[in-house]
């Protein structure tokens, strides 16, 4: 098993100005690059850890590999990460997906509100997280630094990434503004029904 950094789906600057070039070039090309980097450096000595990278995160956190489960944790959160964002991303929502979070928090704007102070409370680095549960409900959740819903057998459906390399140059120490642009304005809705409908079918 080789972790291989993939290119992104837009070109740098496509995400503007809810997310710079300089954003993305940092965060793409150095951050996720060093995952990469130091989680093939640790596969190394470490065989027989899975033949996915699915397989390799749960694997690596069962065996208390921390090294390799940090690395190929933020490996496959950025993978998606990167797919849940598109230039002129937001707005409406595809009518099943709609449909799930109304039935799950009432409204959008009550899944809004919670996946925004998910993001805003999580304290130092991490993750907040749309996932269907093991149930088959719809749940917001957050997640410190690379940990993600892999290891508590749920199906990612949205997450955002509240390290400060995703938005300290943009947003500064502003961070719920960064988390109210990504929901507002980037993400791939149409991504996250796709997901969704994933997920019902293994559940």
């Amino acid at each position: 098993m080789t972790l291989e950094l993939p290119d992104l789906p837009y070109a740098y600057d496509a995400l503007a100005p809810y997310m710079s070039a300089e954003t993305l070039e940092y965060h793409h090309d150095k951050h996720h690059n060093a995952y990469v980097t130091n989680g093939n450096k640790i596969l190394q000595d470490l065989p027989n850890m899975g033949s996915t990278l699915e397989e390799v995160v749960i694997n690596a956190h069962k065996k208390g590999e921390q090294g390799l489960f940090n690395n190929a944790a933020q490996h496959w959160n950025h993978k998606l990460f990167w797919q849940w964002m598109k230039p002129n991303g937001g707005g409406s929502l595809p009518g099943d997906l709609e449909i799930a979070i109304n039935d799950s928090f009432g409204s959008f704007e009550s899944f809004r509100d919670k996946f925004l102070t998910a993001g805003a409370t999580q304290f130092g680095s991490g993750w907040c997280w749309l996932v269907l549960n093991a149930d088959g409900k719809l749940e917001v959740t957050k997640t410190p630094n690379g940990e993600n819903p892999l290891i508590h057998n749920q199906k990612a459906l949205l997450g955002c990434d509240v390290w400060e390399h995703s938005y300290y140059i943009d947003y500064r120490n502003a961070r719920p503004k960064y988390l109210e642009a990504f929901i507002d304005n980037l993400v791939n809705w149409e991504f996250v029904a796709e997901l969704l409908e994933k997920a019902k079918q293994e559940l």
